[in-house]
Formats: C-alpha cells, sequence, structure tokens
C-alpha cells in the first residue's frame, strides 16, 4: 500500500519537485513529538515559503531566550521503495540512494547556518527523521553519517531523541518558572511583610489614643466627683431631689495590651 502511495505522489509532483506529501507527514510527526514532550506552548511551526529567509520547519524557545531549529525535510522516500522492495538488490541500491540522500541534505543543511539567523541560539541545527527506521537505514549504507552531521553541526533526531530533547528543554521550562514564582512569592512577602507592619504602626496609634481616652475618661469622672455630684446631693438635702437616683459613673482600670514586635 505504500508502494502504491508513492506512485501516486510522484505522477503528481513534478520531476525534481519537492515531495510536499512526504514532507507534511513529517512536519505532522514532528508536531505529534512536541505535543507528547509538553512542548507546544514553547515551540512555533513556521509556514514554509519558496523565497525570502531561511524557513525551519520549528523553532523551539529554550529557556534564556536561545531558539533551537528544527527541520522536518529529510528525504525519507527512497528508504520506503526499499522497504517494500522484493528483491534484494533493489532493496540494497534504494538503501545506499537513501543514505546519500541523507548525507546530501545534512550538508544542505549544515551550510545554511541555521544559528547565524536565529539569534541567540546553539550552534547546531536538529534534522527530524520520523522513524527510527528512516537513521538505521541510512546508517546500514553509510555507518559513518552520524560523525559527518556532528561535523556539520547537524544533529539527527528520531521521535525519541527528539522528545528526550523537548523533555529536558521542558524542565528547564518549569525550573524558569519555579525561580520566576519564588521571585514573585519574595516580592509578594515584602509587600505584606511592610502593610503588616504599617497595620500594627495604626494599630499601636489606636491603642495609644484608647489610653489617653481613658485617662481623659477617668479624670472626667474625677473632676464630675469632686465638684458636680457635691452640688447635686445639696439639692436632694434641701428636698429639691428628682424622680431619678443620682449614680456615679465608675472609674475604666483597663488599659489596652501593647502590640508586641519581634524581630
Amino acid at each position: 500500500m505504500v508502494a502504491v502511495a508513492g506512485k501516486r505522489r510522484r505522477r503528481r509532483n513534478a520531476p525534481g519537485k519537492p515531495d510536499e506529501v512526504e514532507r507534511g507527514r513529517d512536519r505532522h510527526e514532528a508536531a505529534r513529538v512536541v505535543e507528547l514532550a509538553g512542548m507546544t506552548a514553547y515551540c512555533d511551526f513556521v509556514e514554509q515559503q519558496v523565497s525570502g529567509p531561511l524557513r525551519p520547519d520549528l523553532v523551539v524557545r529554550l529557556p534564556g531566550g536561545l531558539q533551537l531549529v528544527v527541520d522536518a525535510k529529510a528525504p525519507n522516500e527512497a528508504y520506503r521503495e526499499a522497504a517494500n522492495a522484493a528483491d534484494e538488490a533493489v532493496r540494497t541500491a534504494r538503501l545506499a540512494e537513501h543514505a546519500a540522500k541523507v548525507r546530501g541534505h545534512i550538508d544542505a543543511l549544515g551550510a545554511k547556518n541555521y544559528w547565524e539567523q536565529f539569534q541567540p541560539s546553539p550552534e547546531f541545527v536538529v534534522l527530524f527523521l520520523p522513524g527510527d527506521q528512516f537513521l538505521a537505514g541510512a546508517l546500514q549504507s553509510d555507518p559513518g553519517l552520524i560523525d559527518r552531521a556532528i561535523a556539520k553541526k547537524v544533529l539527527l533526531a528520531t521521535p525519541a531523541t527528539l522528545i528526550a530533547l523537548l523533555k529536558a528543554a521542558h524542565y528547564g521550562w518549569r525550573q524558569e518558572d519555579v525561580a520566576r514564582n519564588a521571585t514573585v512569592i519574595a516580592d509578594l512577602g515584602r509587600a505584606l511583610y511592610d502593610r503588616i507592619a504599617n497595620f500594627a504602626d495604626n494599630l499601636d496609634k489606636v491603642g495609644r489614643g484608647l489610653e489617653n481616652a481613658n485617662k481623659a475618661y477617668n479624670a472626667a469622672v474625677g473632676s464630675f466627683e469632686q465638684t458636680v455630684l457635691p452640688g447635686a446631693r445639696k439639692f436632694a438635702e434641701l428636698g429639691a431631689k428628682g424622680a431619678k437616683e443620682l449614680s456615679e459613673p465608675g472609674v475604666v482600670e483597663i488599659t489596652p495590651r501593647d502590640i508586641l514586635k519581634r524581630g
């Protein structure tokens, strides 16, 4: 079934034109990997265009403002043909073709120097192959492919390795969030401490006000007992007592509690 689909694509695309169906499938697989790694919020898929600046398939935002470029346009059609080949000679030839195309793509990708356009960025670009079998097939015909890729500053990544890479980036983002939250919490704590200190000062002022009011009240009671009550009692002695009994206001002995501030 894969072979039939491949023939269909070859009829639809003109000779030498990139296989958009194949690359669309690879981009979809890359998007699935990003989702599995929990990095959707930190990854930007770039729409491709024919001309203009360099356009990778995916830009991963890393902690610290760094950007990691991922290319998902690895040529895989020759491998699919090898996998469907019944003849061993044809299979071997297609695997060699697959290795040659991957090698050529590595060279072209390394020459683009993506890290110069996406600053700040690590000085390498990730070449995503949508399955371990595509990398294994290329290495079968060209065992030195990984060394060549490293020399060209290209990191070959299958879904498993790309997930590991993105998981590491996600952990970095989580640590940055923790550090950012710790800073926010510290700022909120300092602000709350200052508000509590101001409230304590105001409460202390209220306490001193109550104490002064208490003193003034007791002074008024003393003055009432010494200057007002004696005259009122004289009225009662002279028969001018009213209907209501004359009561004596009591002295307030309770004082406001001091606020204890401990350093």
